[in-house]
């Protein structure tokens, strides 16, 4: 009962994450969501408990590079392309230091 809990939570986390990662584009936004509940039906009466935690694994880790490494981006005019990088992706920006500081133990 508990593998079935992960499973309908893993599955409402992609599409999340689908929703978040592909805004606004409804193409793949369709496509996503079809290959995700492929997926899910493709293996619906997998009954090994390791093989559903391996695919538990493997379907967090591709919500995991989705949100950390997919940017949208948009055609705004001839040879043109403007990123769309959402909030977790933007990293503070650290001036370089010619004379870095030895670590304190």
């Amino acid at each position: 009962m508990e593998s079935r809990m992960k499973v309908l939570r893993l599955f409402k986390t992609l599409h999340r994450a689908r929703l978040d990662v592909f805004k606004d584009d409804t193409s793949t936004l369709a496509a996503a969501r079809q290959k995700i509940n492929e997926e899910f039906k493709k293996n619906r009466n997998e009954t090994s408990v390791e093989n559903i935690n391996q695919m538990i694994k493997m379907g967090s880790d591709v919500e995991t590079i989705l949100r950390k490494t997919v940017i949208q981006g948009v055609h705004t005019a001839d040879n043109r392309i403007t990123l769309r990088a959402r909030e977790e992706l933007l990293l503070d920006n650290v001036p370089y230091c010619d004379n870095p500081r030895k670590k304190e133990a």
